[in-house]
């Protein structure tokens, strides 16, 4: 299992690097009650990371970005319209929030994520499209939200669509 414990100077590290998809496969944004794991790599492909998407299946604006490395460390963390957070100090961080990787804390530390950027809304696909891009800045990916088809689509025909190519 990989140690989760790393230096902060590594973490700060591995956040900036820009981090490309595997591969070109066109996903389907997760359904209610749905996870997608899209496997990222960094440049010069010496590390593996993932973006995990999550919806809720009760409360239909509840998702979670995630982008992890070494299959278990979580170095950002978006959670929408969920339950606030309490930091290791006590003090409580409404929803939305990032979490930042922090040394001995990991993903246990959330500062609140601008509001005017990650809102709620009943249609969560449309409303991650237009807040793609800061996730994208936060997490240093180097792809576009056009990877991804909302998940009210036949399946079928998703899976006929071609490979979008990466940008």
């Amino acid at each position: 299992m990989a140690d989760v414990n790393i230096t902060q100077a590594e973490a700060d590290f591995l956040i900036a690097m820009e981090k490309p998809r595997l591969d070109d496969q066109v996903w389907l944004f997760p359904g209610p009650g749905e996870r997608v794991s899209i496997p990222l790599i960094s440049q010069d492909k010496r590390e593996n990371f993932m973006l995990d998407v999550t919806r809720s299946q009760i409360k239909l604006t509840k998702a979670t970005y995630q982008n992890r490395v070494r299959q278990a460390i979580i170095l950002m963390r978006l959670d929408i319209d969920g339950p606030p957070h309490r930091n290791p100090d006590e003090s409580e961080v409404p929803c939305p929030h990032l979490h930042i990787y922090r040394e001995g804390y990991g993903d246990k530390w959330a500062v609140v994520a601008p509001s005017g950027i990650y809102k709620t809304s009943m249609n969560l696909f449309r409303s991650s499209r237009r807040s793609w891009g800061t996730v994208i800045s936060h997490c240093r990916l180097t792809f576009r939200w056009d990877c991804f088809h909302e998940c009210g689509r036949n399946r079928e025909t998703l899976n006929r669509l071609p490979p979008v190519a990466q940008r």
